[in-house]
C-alpha cells in the first residue's frame, strides 16, 4: 500500500517522458566566465595615447642610435676624447640604419611605425591612415626627436665641451652631430633635390614592401628591408646633405640644440635651409612617391580600377581599422 501510494505522488511531481522541464524547475547557473571589470582611468588615457607613445618611442631609439654614431665617431677624432678614432661614415650610415630598423620593430605592431611625418602625411593622403591621427602622430614623432637628442646630448656632453675647447662655446662643428646641415659648395636648390630624392626612394621602399600583392617580406621583417633602404641611401646619398629624409630626426634633434643654447644660426642658417631642406623636401618627396606608386605599380590604387583600402597594407591596417 505504501509503495502504491508512493508512486502515485511521483506520477504527479514528475514530467512526462518526452517533455521538456518546466523552466522553473531548471537549476539557475551563474555565469562561466567572470563579469568584466569597469576599465580604469589609466588604462582609458593609455588606450588613446598608446599609438603615438609608440611612435615617439621609435623615433627617440631611432634618433638615439643615429645621433650616438654621429658623436662617437666624429668626437673621438679629437685625441683629448678618445685615443684613436672610432668609427668612420659607414659606421654612421649603419648606426642610422640600425636605429630605423630598432625603432621600427619597436613601435610596428602598435602604430604601423611610420617613425617620419612625411610618411604619415603620405599615408593619410593616399592609403586611409586617418586625419584625425595625424597631429598626434606628428607630435610624437618630434617630441621623440628632441628626447633621443637629448639622451645622446646628455651622455656626450662631456666630450663635447672638450672637442669645443670650453663648457660655453657651441658651433656648427657639434651641432652637425644631432641636425643636419649641407656641404659648403651645395647649392639650396642641390640640397633640396637630394632630401627629395632620397626621401621619394625611402617612401616608395615603405609603399612597394608593405603591399600584399607585390610579394613584401612578412610583417616581422619589414623594419629589415627599412634598414637595407636606408643604409643604401646614406652610403649613396648621404655625403652631402647628412641625409635627414625625415623632418623629426631633424627637427627634433635641432629643437634640443636650440634648448642647449647653439643659436640663431640654427634657423637662419643658409636662409632657412632648415625648413626648405629637411622637412619641406622629405614631406614632397613621400607625396611623390605615393603618386608614382598608385599611377604605374599598385594593382588597387586610386588611379586604378579599385580603390585601396587599409586591408591591402599591413602597416596601415592595424592603426586606420582602431577607433
Amino acid at each position: 500500500m505504501a509503495s502504491l501510494s508512493a508512486s502515485l505522488i511521483l506520477s504527479k511531481t514528475s514530467t512526462p517522458t518526452g517533455t521538456p522541464p518546466i523552466e522553473s524547475e531548471l537549476p539557475k547557473l551563474s555565469s562561466y566566465f567572470p563579469s568584466t571589470r569597469p576599465k580604469s582611468r589609466w588604462n582609458k588615457i593609455r588606450n588613446v595615447i598608446r599609438q603615438p607613445m609608440a611612435e615617439f618611442a621609435g623615433v627617440a631609439i631611432f634618433v638615439m642610435f643615429g645621433t650616438a654614431v654621429d658623436c662617437q665617431v666624429v668626437l673621438s677624432t679629437n685625441p683629448g676624447v678618445a685615443a684613436s678614432p672610432k668609427g668612420d661614415f659607414l659606421s654612421v650610415s649603419f648606426g642610422w640604419a640600425v636605429g630605423l630598423a630598432m625603432g621600427a620593430w619597436v613601435s610596428g605592431g602598435i602604430s604601423g611605425g611610420h617613425l617620419n611625418p612625411a610618411v604619415t602625411l603620405a599615408l593619410a593622403t593616399w592609403r586611409g591612415f586617418p586625419w584625425r591621427k595625424v597631429p598626434a602622430y606628428v607630435f610624437a614623432q618630434v617630441l621623440g626627436g628632441v628626447f633621443g637628442a637629448a639622451v645622446v646630448y646628455g651622455n656626450y656632453a662631456g666630450a663635447i665641451d672638450i672637442f669645443e675647447g670650453g663648457h660655453a662655446v657651441r658651433s656648427r662643428a657639434t651641432a652637425g652631430l644631432f641636425a643636419t646641415f649641407a656641404l659648403d659648395y651645395m647649392s639650396n636648390i642641390a640640397c633640396f633635390f637630394v632630401e627629395f630624392i632620397g626621401t621619394t626612394v625611402l617612401a616608395l621602399v615603405v609603399l612597394a614592401t608593405t603591399d600584399k600583392k607585390n610579394g613584401g617580406p612578412p610583417a616581422g621583417l619589414l623594419p629589415v628591408a627599412l634598414f637595407l633602404a636606408l643604409l643604401g641611401l646614406a652610403v649613396g646619398f648621404g655625403m652631402q646633405t647628412s641625409f635627414a629624409f625625415n623632418p623629426a630626426r631633424d627637427f627634433g634633434p635641432r629643437l634640443l640644440l636650440t634648448f642647449a643654447g647653439y643659436g640663431r644660426e640654427l634657423y637662419s642658417y643658409r636662409s632657412q635651409y632648415w625648413l626648405w631642406c629637411p622637412l619641406v623636401a622629405p614631406l614632397a618627396g613621400a607625396q611623390l612617391a605615393a603618386v608614382f606608386y598608385d599611377l604605374f605599380l599598385n594593382e588597387n590604387g586610386r588611379f586604378g580600377d579599385d580603390e585601396i583600402t587599409g586591408d591591402d597594407m599591413p602597416f596601415i591596417k592595424a592603426t586606420s581599422s582602431e577607433v
